[in-house]
């Protein structure tokens, strides 16, 4: 094994590593956030508290499956959230797999009707500045992200 193998090798382990840190970091956030009840769900939802008050967004999850790929109408949402996160400096991440954001967040709302995942946020309710290890965490992976120009990651949540 030469010296590029192996250190490409431990390339795709920290990788890896850091991938699967993230996505428990995630699962932990939502989790979290959703005790302190500051998770918007929702693409609409998630526009108008974006409009309103984008200071206290923290946080933008946008979750997809792969049929949801071929909807020009939510990509053109998703593009619209993508812009107004690094325009606002607000973190972003994707998420590949609704059914276990879901599992997460809670699949219903109040009234019995399926939730739209596909843009989740975490806000901040208070004026002093909600610290949570998680959130610290997903905002140095985001960072650590944006350095190889990879401006919004993909995190796959923990089984």
């Amino acid at each position: 094994m030469t010296l590029e193998e192996v250190h490409s090798q431990e390339m795709v382990t920290e990788s890896t590593n850091r991938m699967q840190s993230a996505g428990k970091a995630l699962n932990e956030l939502l989790v979290s956030a959703q005790r302190q009840g500051c998770l918007t769900v929702g693409v609409y939802e998630s526009a108008k508290v974006m409009n309103v008050d984008p200071d206290n967004v923290t946080f933008c999850v946008l979750g997809a499956d792969e049929e949801d790929e071929g909807d020009i109408a939510l990509q053109i949402h998703f593009t619209l959230i993508q812009a107004f996160c690094c325009e606002n400096d607000i973190d972003i991440v994707r998420v590949n797999n609704i059914q276990k954001l879901a599992e997460i967040v809670g699949a219903n709302e109040d009234s019995g009707e399926p939730q739209d995942l596909h843009c989740i946020l975490i806000t901040n309710p208070n004026e002093n500045s909600w610290k949570d290890p998680a959130l610290e965490k997903l905002s140095l992976f985001c960072e650590e992200s944006r350095n190889v120009n990879d401006w919004v990651p993909t995190i796959t949540l923990p089984e």
